[in-house]
């Protein structure tokens, strides 16, 4: 079984299910607020799966960091949110980060 490919299905549904938080509108919107939940459920479930062959301190730091670069672009594309220099390096540092845990694993 391919568990990077699980656990980027959980990112993807993570993505997913942080978008539905921005439309749910503080949950006033009912089918937004629903689909949360839902898409948080189906990514813990790949998480879980992926958890299987995928050490969780480099799973976690693989999930947290393309999470945060996918949603921070989906808010700069999407909901035309302000890409700042700082921003952007911000996200390269965090990418940096799990691309060092990743390898810091291998290096063992």
């Amino acid at each position: 079984m391919n568990y990077y490919f699980l656990l980027l299905l959980a990112i993807a549904f993570e993505v997913c299910g942080t978008t539905c938080m921005k439309l749910s509108d503080g949950f006033s919107k009912l089918a937004p607020s629903v689909l949360i939940f839902v898409f948080y459920a189906i990514s813990f479930f790949f998480f879980t799966l992926a958890l299987k062959g995928i050490d969780v301190s480099i799973a976690y730091a693989i999930w947290a960091g393309l999470g945060i670069a996918l949603i921070t672009s989906v808010g700069i594309f999407w909901f035309k949110e302000p890409a700042t220099a700082l921003k952007i390096i911000s996200l390269v540092v965090v990418i940096t980060g799990v691309i060092g845990l990743h390898l810091s694993n291998r290096a063992t």
